[in-house]
Parts: structure tokens; C-alpha cells; sequence
């Protein structure tokens, strides 16, 4: 088990689990689940008429032979302009099948990355007393980390691509103990 020392607290230390902050870090896997999170984000709502599609042109534009042009069926075919697309984008769904144990892997090796490097913080709390301030959580994270110039995720929903695009990742004491739960839950299934 890794330690790590909780900001806010005096002389407390929290246990990360090996099999959640110590796993293999799969870069090739990792990528896989990143595309297909940012796939799936994708509307598929691109679309472009064809010629059948596209208004007018049902009249032929001039007669078959003895014009010395080539043949014309539809002033609405693609070499028009004003004429319908060949081969244009339909609507579709980007989806790609991304198993459960691979988008554990990719999130596991992810968090043992950011671990690896010291950019896994915890904090005891960001509200002090009963009201939540922003001014406040911001200084616990200042505290924290220096300068928040950079990405910075507090743990909520984790996700491999967002845990990837920020700098820190910050739990909370709670959130750990619940993020720890579900893994391992998870895991034992």
C-alpha cells in the first residue's frame, strides 16, 4: 500500500490500495478507451442530400443526342452546382463497444500513472463550516498543489480521459473512501 499524506490534517496519512494506484499502466489499452469515450461523445447528426434528395431538376436540361455534349439527366446531379453530394456523410452512430474490465484496466493504469509521478492528492475537506465557498475550495486547492494554472480534476465521476487531461487529481477523504469501495467492489465481481 502506497501512503499518502492528507492536506488539512495534522500528521494524517490515507492508504491507497496497489491493485487501484500500482496497476500496470497499458498505454495502448489507455488509448483504446480514450477514443472510444470521445467516439461516443460524437453526435452523428452530419448529414448531406443527394441528388434525390435535393430540390428541382426533374426536367432534363437539354435533349439526348445531337448537341455535340455529353449526356445530362438532371441538372440537380453532382458536377451541378446547386446539385445533390455523392458519397456525402450520413447520419450514424459513433459508439465503439468498450468492455467494463477494460475501461477498469485503462482508469487503473491512468491513476497508478498520475500516482507515480506525485500528482495524487488528498485533501481533508474544501468547506469550512456550514456554508460551501468558492474562495475557500480554491485556497485548500492553492494550498495544495501551488499554482492552478494547469488542469486540475476533483474527483466526482472518474473517468480514464479526464483523470489523462488534467494535471492533479484530488480526492477528497470521503470521496476516496467511496471511489475505493466501488473499485474493489468491482473488482470482486
Amino acid at each position: 500500500m502506497t501512503a499518502v499524506s492528507v492536506i488539512g490534517a495534522q500528521d494524517k496519512m490515507v492508504d491507497l490500495p496497489e491493485e487501484i494506484f500500482a496497476a500496470k499502466v497499458n498505454v495502448p489499452l489507455i488509448h483504446q478507451v480514450v477514443v472510444a469515450q470521445q467516439a461516443a461523445a460524437r453526435q452523428g447528426t452530419h448529414a448531406a442530400k443527394t441528388r434525390g434528395q435535393v430540390r428541382g431538376g426533374g426536367k432534363k436540361p437539354y435533349r439526348q443526342k445531337g448537341t455535340g455534349r455529353a449526356r445530362q439527366g438532371s441538372l440537380r446531379a453532382p458536377q451541378y452546382a446547386g446539385g445533390g453530394t455523392a458519397h456525402g456523410p450520413v447520419p450514424r452512430s459513433y459508439v465503439q463497444r468498450t468492455p467494463k474490465k477494460m475501461k477498469t484496466a485503462a482508469l487503473r493504469g491512468a491513476l497508478s500513472d498520475r500516482l507515480s509521478h506525485g500528482r495524487v492528492l488528498v485533501v481533508s475537506s474544501f468547506v469550512d463550516g456550514d456554508v460551501p465557498k468558492t474562495k475557500d475550495a480554491v485556497a485548500v486547492l492553492s494550498a495544495a498543489i501551488g499554482s492552478l494554472s494547469r488542469p486540475v480534476l476533483v474527483e466526482d465521476q472518474l473517468n480514464t480521459y479526464d483523470v489523462l487531461a488534467s494535471d492533479h487529481v484530488v480526492f477528497t477523504e470521503q470521496a476516496l473512501t467511496a471511489f475505493v469501495a466501488r473499485a474493489t467492489k468491482g473488482a470482486d465481481q
